[in-house]
């Protein structure tokens, strides 16, 4: 089985891509768009299973993660909710993109079935960032999830770029730490880092005062070009599939050559 939470244009690129022939789980906190993706996929021929959740709430994650495994193995774990500088507060954000991946990732490191594999959806974001310290490095990987929001440079975090930032760097650090828990169950974990993707979140950063910013990087990289929620749900596919059997605990930056131009910098001569 197919769990995704998320129903935007990530998750619902995973769920077409990696759905034929299993249950997909369906999971947002908006419940209209969760069910017109649901009616969607379900008209296309996919066995659709739908359950808000509401992941900055333990008790919701839990009952999200017992709902999957009562529908049977939970093999394929996508998740892909969360929010963006544009869209939210500093606290909101480290409430869904912080706390959020947490619980997602001790929840479902619960139920996960031997031979299982789940990708966190991270940014690009957390790469260009300077890395934090090792002192809160360890704190964010260890700290119980219901204390992450608690820890001093967190709480006193306010500025939605920086939180969104240091939650999507916490989300490779607190993924590594998780590789070992999912590995007991005989399963793997991973994340993913997008760069800037076609999606409605991107087009919204992109209409913020940053978009300059983001359509220079465009330019700068490799690739030229932004990316789709296809490219997303592909690198799912790999690192969810046969093919990343011996890939765990790791991060997969699909961002077209974004941070490998800005880490290399303009040339000298």
């Amino acid at each position: 089985m197919l769990t995704v939470i998320g129903a935007g244009g990530m998750g619902r690129a995973i769920a077409r891509r990696l759905g034929s022939g299993k249950t997909v789980l369906l999971a947002d906190y908006n419940e209209q768009t969760l069910a017109t993706l649901a009616e969607s996929l379900s008209a296309e021929g996919h066995h659709v299973e739908s359950h808000p959740v509401d992941v900055s709430s333990p008790e919701s994650v839990r009952t999200l993660a017992k709902y999957a495994a009562s529908l049977g193995s939970v093999t394929q774990v996508a998740h892909t909710a969360g929010l963006s500088p544009a869209q939210a507060t500093a606290h909101a954000i480290l409430a869904v993109d912080l706390l959020g991946v947490a619980l997602v990732l001790h929840e479902f490191g619960e139920v996960i079935a031997p031979g299982g594999a789940g990708v966190v959806i991270a940014s690009m974001a957390g790469h260009l960032f300077p890395p934090l310290t090792a002192e809160q490095d360890a704190a964010l990987a260890h700290t119980p999830a219901h204390e992450l929001l608690q820890l001093d440079f967190v709480s006193q975090l306010d500025n939605p770029g920086i939180a969104y930032a240091i939650a999507k760097q916490a989300n490779h650090i607190r993924v590594r730490a998780a590789s070992t828990q999912w590995g007991r169950r005989g399963a793997r974990i991973n994340s993913i880092s997008p760069g800037i993707i076609s999606t409605p979140m991107g087009q919204q950063e992109l209409a913020s005062p940053v978009g300059d910013g983001m359509r220079s990087m465009i330019a700068m990289s490799g690739t030229g070009r932004m990316g789709t929620p296809d490219d997303i749900a592909a690198a799912t596919a790999f690192l969810l599939g046969p093919d990343a059997t011996y890939i765990t605990g790791t991060d997969l930056l699909v961002d077209g050559g974004v941070v490998a131009a800005a880490k290399a910098g303009s040339p000298t001569t």
